[in-house]
């Protein structure tokens, strides 16, 4: 079988931050690296699970909100895929990861879709967690760039 492209990348080298992972017609695929691969610390499932409940409502209902196409937890628990339209430019994309981790960092009140009706696991969730963990990337991206964006 054909490798996928994300087992091409030297995950001993990867840091944290956001990265362009494929580019499939109109669809970007941003890798948004939030933990160093390999190195022992991971996130953890109720932290990624609220991280996404708020990652994905604040993109879905902003400016761009026709351009998201999924925001999901990646299985090796280091970080986050974002699919995008290629209509949102790289400096929009990464400008709109920076506001969604400033959202969750920031956020208080009911988690949205955080009912039984609602969510599969609803009671796993970890909104500190998820806070520690959105604070850690924006001091990450502070100053990321679309130059950035490519894997080193």
């Amino acid at each position: 079988m054909k490798k996928i492209a994300s087992f091409t990348v030297n995950h001993d080298t990867l840091d944290k931050g956001m990265y362009i992972s494929r580019i499939d017609g109109d669809v970007v695929t941003y890798d948004l690296r939030m933990k160093k691969p390999n190195a022992g610390d991971y996130l953890t499932p109720s932290a990624a699970h609220t991280v996404e409940h708020l990652f994905a409502t604040y993109a879905r209902n902003g400016e761009h909100s026709e351009k998201i196409l999924y925001v999901g937890p990646m299985g090796c628990r280091t970080g986050f895929y974002l699919l995008v339209r290629d209509t949102l430019s790289h400096a929009q994309a990464i400008e709109l990861v920076r506001q969604s981790m400033v959202f969750v960092r920031e956020f208080t009140g009911e988690i949205p879709g955080n009912t039984r009706v609602e969510c599969g696991n609803y009671l796993d969730h970890d909104l500190d967690g998820a806070k520690k963990v959105a604070a850690d990337m924006c001091k990450v991206l502070e100053n990321w760039s679309e130059t950035d964006l490519q894997y080193k």
